[in-house]
């Protein structure tokens, strides 16, 4: 059991190095207009963040006997309910941001999925950054 504990804190380390990089790129995009390789940077590292919190909740939930669960939403709602994120709509609309952005589809979203990132989503990140953080220490 030592091991899985270890997994995520180790998943943990790895999200949080991600959140400050996502943090100061955007800071440094903040003062006016986005240039296209910030909006680049700042949707990359973010996708990358999100991909890693979503990690962390599912080593979590291996440790301590839940789980499979079926998909980042699925995922979300259960940590939502086991009081690891605190506004689960919030993070049910990151899951559909991320597939509004997806190049697949017709839709131009980039500009109100940046501005949520930097305006909603990067607080929600640090929040769970620092529940998981009380936790694992737990």
């Amino acid at each position: 059991m030592k091991t899985v504990i270890k997994t995520c804190e180790k998943c943990l380390e790895e999200f949080s190095a991600e959140l400050a990089d996502l943090t100061d790129y955007a800071k440094r995009a903040k003062n006016g207009k986005l240039t296209e390789s910030q909006s680049r940077d700042i949707l990359k590292h973010f996708e990358e963040t999100h991909e890693l919190a979503l990690h962390v909740i599912t080593q979590y939930f291996k440790q301590i006997g839940k789980g499979p669960f079926s998909g980042s939403r699925d995922l979300t709602v259960e940590a939502f309910h086991a009081d690891l994120i605190d506004d689960g709509k919030a993070w049910l609309d990151i899951v559909i941001d991320r597939i509004q952005y997806n190049p697949i589809y017709d839709i131009d979203t980039q500009e109100n999925f940046l501005e949520n990132i930097q305006k909603r989503y990067i607080r929600l990140l640090q929040r769970f950054e620092e529940t998981m953080s009380k936790k694992l220490n737990e």
